[in-house]
């Protein structure tokens, strides 16, 4: 079985075949989702939260994004891999926006990169589009900018938001990108903007009407706390299994139960 491609993805969109895509960060997680029929693994900046313990996405450097999705990239035989650019790495200019894609591209095998971003960031996704790095952009709720935007709301909800959330949406598509996440934002504005664009969307947090959709690994299976966002279907609780084992073992250990003697030589 080869990898999913973007002609892959264009296909399923004309076909309406939906699309899936996992987040992984690691060699155990990336081979378990890489068996599990996902199209695309997405190295997200969201190990910032789930894996470094950061309160946002923002402290993530470029080296840790690299670091990471090699390890994905290698751990895989399927799926898409596509690495987050971190905060600051392509907002400068687009020759470095350019030069740090090529990074990423170079050093950890990725097939693609995702940018957040709409109108604003169309001349950077076409010079890198232009220079042979396929770019999946990102619309609507955009944690890179949460400070400016207040907190992680759900964005579009008002029409002239509405509207400029479609011209970002069609921006990334003309400036080349094969796809874009939209994140938190209303469904059925999701829908509009899904039957506008050429190219597959992605929803988290948008509805049914996606092309596809996209969750954080950890928040699925329930390994991130007892709080979710709304959009999140925990289908999973192994913080909670994880737990107990680790209970049992420290009970058995501190009773003598364990090791017995089938775990001795």
């Amino acid at each position: 079985m080869s990898r999913t491609t973007t002609r892959g993805l264009r296909i399923k969109k004309r076909k309406g075949e939906k699309i899936i895509m996992m987040t992984a960060y690691d060699c155990l997680f990336a081979r378990i989702v890489d068996q599990a029929d996902i199209d695309i693994i997405l190295v997200g900046d969201s190990l910032g939260n789930v894996v470094q313990g950061r309160d946002t996405t923002l402290p993530v450097t470029l080296d840790e994004m690299i670091y990471h999705t090699a390890i994905v990239s290698r751990s895989t035989q399927n799926a898409m891999v596509v690495a987050d650019m971190p905060f600051m790495s392509f907002q400068i200019s687009p020759e470095d926006a350019l030069r740090n894609a090529g990074r990423v591209m170079k050093e950890s095998g990725a097939e693609a990169v995702k940018l957040e971003g709409g109108i604003p960031m169309a001349e950077t996704i076409a010079r890198l589009t232009t220079a042979g790095i396929p770019v999946m952009g990102h619309v609507g709720l955009t944690p890179q900018s949460v400070h400016q935007l207040g907190g992680y709301r759900v964005q579009g909800k008002k029409q002239k938001a509405a509207e400029r959330l479609i011209a970002d949406a069609c921006a990334v598509q003309d400036a080349g990108a094969f796809g874009v996440v939209l994140e938190c934002v209303p469904a059925d504005l999701s829908a509009r903007v899904t039957g506008k664009l050429k190219i597959p969307t992605i929803g988290i947090g948008a509805g049914i009407h996606c092309d596809g959709q996209v969750l954080v690994l950890y928040d699925l299976l329930g390994l991130t706390g007892p709080e979710s966002p709304k959009f999140v279907k925990r289908y999973a609780e192994l913080g909670s299994a994880a737990a107990e084992a680790l209970g049992l073992f420290v009970e058995e250990v501190r009773s003598e139960k364990y090791p017995g003697d089938e775990h001795s030589y």
